[in-house]
């Protein structure tokens, strides 16, 4: 099919359909989402395929999974509904005041530190801008970036493999510390290597997360392996495993002193130069975001030199 062929007949609602369907692996919850009847999504998908002539999905009892032909359009359709998005935003700016809102997605470690306060305070100052934050692993966070699906990322970059491939701007430094159970044999040290803890069982994140990737590399290099008792998805369920008995855990220190609460608990500095991590902005060209989101970056930018000094904690 010629180029101008396949312009006139694909629409935009089948593509953002397609987009829903794929985000939700599901055509009913697409069709929720969206507010239309599964039946004229899966009618619209239908069509699609017919266009394009290759199938895009497959279809199971419990959802839909992409071809290797959805994969391709799925990238080149966040691509189209990005660049629409921002024309729109753009344009936006001759209107009286800024308006639009900005998709951000940002890993545990920022959103439990740093960004209640930081989007806060830039949602008193701008009203009329909506923001959409989403939570996720560092790694997807770079690649949500990257596809489109997110303005602006915030994340852990080192050794992510979309990390070079992404402008940056620099945010916030947080320091890496040992939590413990208030009486536990480590809990009286002031300081310690990782090494040291690698004989006590641990409580972990989500094995892709940065901070779990990086006690792996370290375990590694160490020619040991980690006690992995549980693992957990969120910093409060931690808190509450390790105040249980059920091992220790590696978080950021400011998470910890927000958590406290959470139990009998003490926190060790770790002297490994992994435990200092550089917490980045992201985008694919930071001079190129719509306006509301350029004065996003800007805003986190000054709140970090602000309230944050660069340097870790002592």
């Amino acid at each position: 099919m010629t180029a101008p062929s396949l312009t006139r007949k694909l629409d935009l609602t089948s593509l953002q359909l397609f987009v829903a369907v794929c985000e939700l692996g599901s055509i009913g919850k697409a069709a929720e989402r969206e507010f239309i009847a599964a039946s004229a999504v899966s009618k619209r998908l239908s069509d699609l395929e017919a266009i394009l002539e290759t199938p895009l999905l497959y279809r199971h009892t419990r959802g839909v999974s992409l071809t290797p032909a959805g994969q391709s359009l799925l990238h080149h359709a966040r691509s189209v509904l990005f660049g629409l998005e921002k024309m729109q935003a753009e344009l936006s700016e001759y209107a009286e005041g800024v308006r639009g809102h900005v998709r951000i997605h940002a890993n545990i470690s920022a959103v439990v530190q740093f960004l209640p306060e930081d989007l806060g305070s830039f949602a008193r100052e701008h009203p009329q801008v909506k923001i959409d934050l989403q939570e996720h692993l560092s790694s997807e966070v770079a690649r949500a970036v990257h596809e489109g699906a997110a303005d602006v990322g915030v994340c852990n970059t080192q050794g992510l493999a979309l990390g070079a491939q992404l402008a940056q701007k620099p945010y916030r430094r947080d320091e890496l510390v040992l939590v413990t159970p208030a009486r536990h044999a480590l809990a009286k040290e002031r300081e310690l290597s990782f090494e040291d803890t690698l004989e006590f069982d641990h409580v972990g994140l989500h094995s892709n997360s940065s901070v779990y990737v990086a006690m792996r590399e370290a375990a590694t290099a160490a020619g040991r392996t980690i006690r992995l008792r549980i693992q957990v998805t969120g910093l409060d369920a931690m808190c509450r495993m390790i105040h249980n008995g059920l091992g220790v855990g590696i978080m950021p220190r400011r998470a910890f002193e927000l958590m406290r609460g959470a139990g009998e608990l003490k926190c060790v500095r770790l002297r490994d130069a992994w435990a200092v991590r550089e917490i980045n902005l992201v985008a694919r060209d930071f001079d190129a975001l719509p306006l509301t989101s350029r004065l996003l970056v800007e805003h986190l930018q000054k709140r970090a030199a602000a309230n944050w000094p660069r340097k870790a904690a002592a």
